[in-house]
Formats: structure tokens, C-alpha cells, sequence
């Protein structure tokens, strides 16, 4: 299954949470399936969702598109940074 399919099931399931300060509240707080990160993050927003993945041992994926391309999968008319996807 390829990335763009599973964020689109977990959209469709309301099983994603949009946005950086959202993924890293429930990074610390719970324990997602996956993170998704757009390849034009910022260097600083980048670093710090890797260290806290890292930390809780979840899977980070880093989409080969734009925050714009994420923003469009998602179903949005907005640029989309971080996708984490709940269990």
C-alpha cells in the first residue's frame, strides 16, 4: 500500500491529525501508528518530529512532495506539513 493510499484510508477512517503542533502533542501523549512529513518542512520542524519519533519509536515517512501535494491527498485546500496517523 503506497503512502498516499494509507493517508487517504486514514482520512476517510478519521483516524489522521493535521499539523506540527498537533503531531508532536500526540507524539509525546499517545503512541501513532505512523507520522508523515512533507519534503519541504522546515529544517527546525523537522529535527524536532524526528528526535520525538525517535524517542517514541514510531515509523516516520517523509512524502516526496510538497506540503501543497500533502494538503491536496489530505482532501484540503491547504498546505499540509505533518499527517500522524492513530492506531
Amino acid at each position: 500500500m503506497t503512502i498516499e493510499a494509507t493517508i487517504q484510508d486514514a482520512m476517510k477512517a478519521k483516524k489522521a491529525v493535521l499539523g506540527f503542533r498537533q503531531a508532536i502533542k500526540l507524539i509525546k501523549v499517545d503512541e501513532p501508528k505512523a507520522i508523515v512529513i512533507a519534503k519541504n518542512i522546515p529544517e527546525r520542524m523537522r529535527k524536532e518530529i524526528e528526535h520525538n519519533a525517535k524517542i517514541s519509536r514510531v515509523t516516520l515517512e517523509i512524502f516526496s512532495g510538497s506540503s501543497k501535494d500533502l494538503g491536496v491527498i489530505c482532501g484540503k485546500p491547504y498546505p499540509v506539513s505533518t499527517i500522524v496517523i492513530k492506531k
